[in-house]
């Protein structure tokens, strides 16, 4: 059954002044409800996860893109109504709004399969409202269709931190049977560790969370330590999720070599200076991850239900949407925050 929105308001938060998240940097807003354009699906809010992305815009990490935007990238919904020319999703379907909102779809990127670098993108709570709200848009082209039989929370997660944990993982260019570092044990980590295990690689975590160590044990994690140890090993490749520069030469000596590094975040602090024969000598490196394509969230979402991965949450009412920044930040957050429309 399709909840319909409030008959003409949604309410939500923006970034209406962005900065330290305990200065508040969120404000509700009540907006009127969008009329779907050609080509768009609004979206009754089922559940939206709360993304590191998220923070930076509202501290301002990321300039914004437009006044007071509604952030919130990992959407699931009820469709309430499409625009002209939808054919893939009628009302009552259930789909997915990520991060990658748009592309020019004709640039020589996209035209190589590569429309993450498309110099037009277009994201979801930086160009354009997200779902930190009860009802948002989405443009069809750039929905997944997801199922009908799971939990909306357990979903919202893998729409963003499953979606680039996964194109890190292949960025980190881990050989079959290898041995992985991961730098940061949240949202994205866990899920891009269980998809590293399940192909048959050896998982070192290292981060500062005792309670995030104890859940990368369960998963089946081979070693835990803190952010700034040795793993026990010497690693074929490395992800850092946590976006702290500090730790990008720590891992780049912790490769063995030509082993390497894939730096998962949109943003990262300054990275110090580099010692050519301690850190990239040998043929290691050094990449960024930059978005995903559609693609990207195709094979990450067939992956995830081909393996049953597990998805850890900490739910949070949509009107506690502070709180669960602020937790984030804090690095209090088990697994993923998620919100929840009452």
């Amino acid at each position: 059954m399709v909840r319909e929105p409030a008959p003409n308001v949604l309410t939500g938060w923006a970034v209406h002044s962005p900065g330290p998240i305990a200065d508040c940097p969120l404000a509700s807003v009540h907006r009127p409800v969008p009329a779907p354009g050609p080509g768009e699906l609004l979206l009754w809010v089922e559940a939206c996860g709360v993304c590191r992305t998220d923070l930076h815009l509202a501290e301002g990490d990321l300039p914004p893109h437009r006044p007071s935007t509604v952030p919130g990238h990992e959407i699931v919904g009820r469709v309430a109504a499409v625009g002209e020319s939808v054919t893939r999703f009628r009302a009552g379907d259930r789909a997915g709004g990520a991060w990658l909102r748009g592309t020019c779809g004709s640039c020589r990127y996209c035209r190589a399969g590569r429309e993450n670098l498309c110099p037009a993108s277009l994201y979801t709570g930086w160009d354009a409202d997200g779902g930190f709200a009860d009802a948002t848009l989405v443009p069809a082209d750039y929905a997944y269709p997801l199922p009908d039989d799971q939990d909306a929370t357990l979903l919202a997660p893998l729409l963003c931190a499953g979606i680039i944990g996964y194109r890190a993982l292949r960025r980190s260019a881990l050989p079959p049977n290898g041995r992985l570092g991961i730098y940061g044990f949240g949202a994205s980590a866990h899920l891009a560790a269980q998809v590293a295990l399940a192909e048959g690689a050896t998982v070192h975590v290292l981060t500062r969370s005792v309670r995030a160590r104890e859940l990368a044990v369960d998963l089946g994690a081979s070693s835990v330590g803190g952010a700034y140890d040795r793993p026990p090993e010497p690693l074929d490749s490395a992800i850092l999720f946590a976006p702290v520069g500090d730790l990008v030469p720590v891992a780049l000596e912790a490769l063995d070599r030509s082993g390497t590094l894939a730096v998962a975040g949109i943003h990262l602090t300054d990275i110090p200076a580099l010692n050519y024969g301690r850190h990239l000598f040998e043929e290691r490196n050094l990449r960024s991850v930059t978005s995903n394509t559609r693609q990207d969230g195709r094979d990450f979402l067939d992956t995830a239900a081909r393996i049953g991965i597990q998805v850890t949450v900490s739910p949070y009412p949509l009107s506690r949407a502070d709180q669960a920044l602020t937790d984030l930040a804090a690095d209090q957050v088990n697994g993923a925050a998620v919100l929840v429309p009452g």
